[in-house]
């Protein structure tokens, strides 16, 4: 037999079979550690969600086995159950003070719409493999997520309400237990779940935040599209940063590990291929009120017609391209946050209404399929379909940039009047600033008077919300009591300050109903009385008789409807209420 002689030094040789050993060992260990840790999604093979004990019973195990991860009970929701959040840092410091100057804080938001359960499942394995050490830790970025943010939904199960879905076998509610929309709650907060959202979204202070859905309204071929915050609104470096960098980066990871992915298809019961715009995320929505205070917000839709394992393996790979990204631009991230806190100081204006900018125009090369116009078996009328047999690359054209048709001064501050207990409880929550006056105090303000307004005539998450909002604008002095609000516009809360104040923004209070009682007359006249008031007001006061008489000759509604013309009367004299259709918020201008 021929002997096979080699030079491999012996010593050189050990520490090479050492090494080989420990990387065997170390691999073997972390799969083994995965395995021990399997989510009920992996263990029925992709086909179920966790409920809301498995998936809190799992976070408690990753809690009590691993530094890493640490477990919060915070707050209350409507359901009677606390909310979680589950915290992963490499370097066990879990004290959100200290720590979230040194790495980029990335938010991670689950089961606000509990049948779009992707995320819930996502994020489990996300956790598990960090700390198990399938994925490599982060050095520069720590996680933050709500497991399942609408407890009473996911616990109120089914199989049948998520009509157009495909998998999983069954989920959770989309309403809450009090059947508010949670994704709707963020400014008005009916709910307490919003309350306590409030007060984790505040001690977290994230840089980055991540709202995971599942998407309706169209098929294409996509798994992934993407619903960042509208980056006109959110403005500035920050705006740019999201559009420029963040969103492309992205978008190029995704489709280097064979994840393409689209900006979210905000069409319904129409074909994409026909254009369509950026979905607007006002501070109703979770990304539209984290932005308002300069955190980078987006929403992850996959598509509801993919099978629910692919969905999830998708919503996972995109938070590892994220976390990929947040670990190459957490000091840009960091440095972009840390000037947005004083970028207001520039401002004189702020936006109160936005409409799509006709005028640019972005083209994706978009991945759909054919749609046809059928008849429907059903109706007997038409109906769309699409032919997945006949998938397309198609230039669509995308209208991601907004603009600002009207905006008010910002003044130096607001005064509320008190009694508003509801609207300042959510200044609170939101560690908004303020002081009260300490005496009866006459100051020069800004007022309005709701001049008109509209208001939706069916229901809306509790509310008969209104819009079209006109107001008159005054300035006059007028005293303050002890105990009214003032509100300083110079702090970090501006946004939101302005987003709820001004009353012509979409998601102001006053369009949500909070100042309602303004809008009623509460004192009137009996005409039979009011006939002899009105003819001696018309007598001693020259200048409304020419008023009147002028009104009279020149509209002829008015010029034939008795009431009217008293009631006219009394709206212009001494009797009719300072209250009725006053804003209880006024304006202190600047100088």
């Amino acid at each position: 037999m021929r002997r096979i002689s080699t030079n491999i030094n012996p010593f050189l040789f050990t520490i090479l079979l050492v090494v080989v050993l420990v990387c065997f060992s170390c691999e073997t260990e972390h799969q083994d550690k995965t395995a021990d840790y399997k989510t009920h999604f992996e263990l029925s093979n992709g086909t179920e969600t966790a409920t809301y004990l498995e998936t809190v019973d799992f976070y408690i195990r990753l809690a009590k086995e691993f530094p890493e991860i640490n477990m919060q009970t915070i707050g209350d929701t409507d359901s009677g159950h606390p909310l979680h959040i589950i915290t992963y840092n490499p370097d066990g410091d879990f004290n959100f003070q200290k720590i979230s100057d040194k790495k980029t804080i990335l938010f991670i938001n689950n089961g606000i719409h509990p049948g779009e359960s992707d995320g819930i499942d996502a994020t489990m394995m996300l956790y598990r493999d960090f700390a198990t050490g399938k994925l490599k830790a982060p050095k520069n970025t720590i996680l933050v997520t709500i497991p399942i943010y609408n407890v009473g939904g996911a616990l109120n199960r089914n199989s049948t309400t998520r009509a157009n879905q495909n998998g999983p076998k069954s989920y959770g509610f989309r309403g809450n237990t009090l059947n508010y929309d949670l994704n709707r709650d963020f400014i008005k907060a009916d709910t307490k779940n919003a309350r306590t959202f409030f007060q984790i979204f505040h001690m977290v202070n994230p840089d980055i935040f991540i709202d995971n859905h599942v998407s309706n309204g169209a098929d294409y071929q996509y798994t992934l599209t993407h619903l960042f915050t509208q980056h006109n609104k959110m403005g500035g470096e920050l705006g740019n940063y999201i559009n420029n960098t963040m969103m492309p980066s992205l978008e190029k990871s995704l489709q280097d590990a064979k994840w393409d992915i689209t900006p979210y298809v905000n069409v319904f019961n129409e074909v994409p291929e026909k254009g369509f715009s950026q979905f607007m995320d006002y501070p109703r929505y979770s990304t539209g009120y984290t932005t308002l205070w300069n955190t980078f917000g987006m929403m992850v839709e996959t598509h509801m017609l993919k099978p629910y394992k692919q969905r999830v393996e998708g919503t996972y790979t995109l938070m590892t391209k994220m976390i990929d990204l947040t670990e190459t631009d957490y000091k840009q991230i960091k440095q972009l946050r840390a000037e947005a806190k004083h970028r207001h100081k520039d401002w004189t204006h702020y936006p109160t209404k936005w409409q799509v900018d006709t005028t640019k125009t972005t083209t994706l090369d978009f991945k759909g399929y054919e749609g046809d116009t059928l008849t429907s078996e059903v109706t007997g009328l038409t109906r769309l379909k699409y032919d997945k047999t006949k998938p397309f690359t198609k230039k669509v054209a995308y209208q991601n940039f907004y603009k600002a048709v009207d905006s008010v001064v910002i003044p130096e501050a607001y005064i509320l009047k008190k009694g508003w207990h509801k609207v300042l409880s959510l200044l609170e929550l939101n560690k908004i600033d303020y002081n009260t006056i300490k005496k009866d105090t006459l100051i020069t303000v800004q007022s309005y008077k709701i001049d008109s307004y509209k208001t939706l005539d069916y229901p809306y998450e509790g509310h008969y919300p209104h819009y079209d909002i006109k107001v008159l604008n005054s300035t006059k002095k007028q005293t303050f009591q002890q105990g009214d609000i003032i509100i300083p516009t110079e702090q970090e809360g501006i946004r939101y300050i302005l987003e709820t104040l001004e009353p012509e923004t979409k998601d102001s209070f006053f369009n949500w109903n909070f100042f309602d009682s303004v809008l009623q007359q509460k004192e009137g006249f009996s005409p039979y009385v009011f006939e002899d008031e009105a003819a001696k007001l018309l007598e001693e006061n020259q200048i409304l008789r020419d008023s009147f008489l002028s009104k009279k000759a020149n509209d002829s509604t008015f010029s034939t409807n008795w009431y009217a013309q008293l009631d006219w009367l009394y709206k212009h004299s001494d009797h009719y209420e300072a209250a009725h259709l006053q804003y209880p918020v006024y304006r202190i201008m600047k100088n």
